[in-house]
C-alpha cells in the first residue's frame, strides 16, 4: 500500500481526495494546509488520519510515501523540495515549476535525495490519449500536419481574487492551461521545432488569452490557445494526410471522433475509471514499487521541454514572474 500525503486543500486536491479512493494499492493518510483549521475541515470531509497545519510538519512525519503538492504554481518548487529533502518521492501539479529554473532545481533535488518525482500531467495518462497514439502509430491518419487545441474558460465573478489571475502566484492561462496545448502539439508532433509565435491580450501582469503558433520542422503546425477569461470550446483536432480526428476537451478526451478521407466514420469511446486522476495514481504507485525515480511516461526531458516552451513564449508576449529573477 503506497501512502500518499496531499498539500493544500483547494478545488484540485478535492479531486485527487475523490480519486485516490478508487486506487486499491493507494492510502490517503494526511493532509497539510497553512493552517490547522483548514487541514481539519478536509480531513473530516475525507477521514483522513493525519492533519497537519504546516507543510514542514508533514514533510518531517513517517506517514507518507508520495506527497501529491496542489498549492499555487508559485509555491510548487518550494514544497516539491521541501518533501524531497525529507525523503518523500512527490507528484506536482502542473505546470511542475513556474520557469525552468526552478524545474531543474527540482530535478536535481529528486536526484540528490533519490526520490521519485513528476509533473501531474494526469492528461497523458488517460485512456483516451493512450487510445489516439495507438491510432497514430498504426498509421491510421498519416502523416500528421497539424494539431488544434483550445482550453479556454472565464472565472466567476466569486472567483475574482483566485491565484490563478495573481502575477505573484505564476498566474496566467498560459501556465494554467496552455500547458495542456503545448503537451498535446508536442505528443502528436514532437520536439523538433522550426520556429514559433504567440500573441497575447497581458492584464495587471497575467496573460488573460494567449495564443501560440509552432511551426515544425516537417512542415507541421500547431495553433494553441488558452484563457481564463474567455469561454471558448475547449476542443481539439489532430489533422493527418488520410484525415482528421476530433476531440472535445481535447487534452483528456473520453470520446474520439475520426473522419477518415475515404469516408470512413467511427467514434471510439474512451472512458476514465473515475474523473480521470485515478490513472495518474496508479502510475505512481507503479513507479514507487518499482522504485523508480523518474517516470518513463511524464518524464524530466518532456517536463524540461514544455517549461522552456512556455518561458520563450513569456519572452515573446512579455510576461514576466518574480520567480524569474
Amino acid at each position: 500500500m503506497i501512502r500518499f500525503g496531499i498539500v493544500g486543500t483547494g478545488n484540485i486536491a478535492h479531486r485527487f481526495a475523490e480519486a485516490i479512493k478508487n486506487v486499491p494499492q493507494a492510502e490517503l493518510t494526511a493532509v497539510a494546509s497553512r493552517t490547522q483549521l483548514n487541514a481539519e475541515k478536509f480531513g473530516d470531509e475525507f477521514n483522513i488520519q493525519h492533519r497537519f497545519g504546516s507543510y514542514e510538519e508533514m514533510a518531517t512525519s513517517d506517514v507518507i510515501d508520495v506527497a501529491y503538492i496542489a498549492v499555487p504554481h508559485s509555491g510548487h518548487a518550494e514544497c516539491s523540495i521541501l518533501m524531497m529533502k525529507n525523503k518523500k518521492n512527490v507528484i506536482c501539479e502542473k505546470p511542475l515549476a513556474v520557469n525552468t529554473k526552478e524545474v531543474e532545481e527540482m530535478i536535481a533535488s529528486a536526484k540528490e535525495n533519490n526520490v521519485f518525482l513528476m509533473e501531474a500531467m494526469w492528461a497523458r495518462l488517460v485512456p483516451g490519449t493512450i487510445k489516439i497514439l495507438e491510432l497514430i502509430e498504426n498509421g491510421l491518419l498519416g502523416e500528421i500536419k497539424g494539431v488544434e487545441g483550445k482550453f479556454c474558460y472565464t472565472m466567476d465573478e466569486d472567483e475574482m481574487d483566485h491565484h490563478v489571475l495573481k502575477n505573484e502566484n505564476g498566474g496566467g492561462s498560459l501556465l494554467d492551461v496552455g500547458v495542456y496545448g503545448l503537451n498535446f502539439a508536442s505528443w502528436y508532433l514532437g520536439k523538433d521545432i522550426d520556429s514559433f509565435d504567440a500573441k497575447a491580450d497581458v492584464v495587471n501582469g497575467i496573460d488573460t488569452h494567449t495564443c501560440a503558433v509552432i511551426k515544425y520542422k516537417s512542415g507541421a503546425i500547431a495553433d494553441i490557445s488558452s484563457a481564463v477569461l474567455l469561454r471558448k470550446p475547449n476542443e481539439g483536432y489532430i489533422y493527418g494526410t488520410k484525415g482528421y480526428i476530433h476531440v472535445n476537451r481535447f487534452y483528456a478526451p473520453q470520446e474520439i471522433e475520426i473522419n477518415l478521407l475515404d469516408g470512413t466514420k467511427e467514434i471510439i469511446q474512451t472512458k476514465y475509471m473515475g474523473n480521470g486522476f485515478e490513472e495518474q495514481i496508479i502510475h505512481v504507485c507503479e513507479c514507487v514499487e518499482k522504485a523508480l525515480k523518474e517516470s518513463p511516461i511524464n518524464t524530466f526531458e518532456q517536463t524540461l521541454f514544455i517549461t522552456k516552451q512556455m518561458d520563450e513564449i513569456r519572452k515573446i508576449i512579455g510576461l514576466e514572474y518574480p520567480q524569474d529573477y
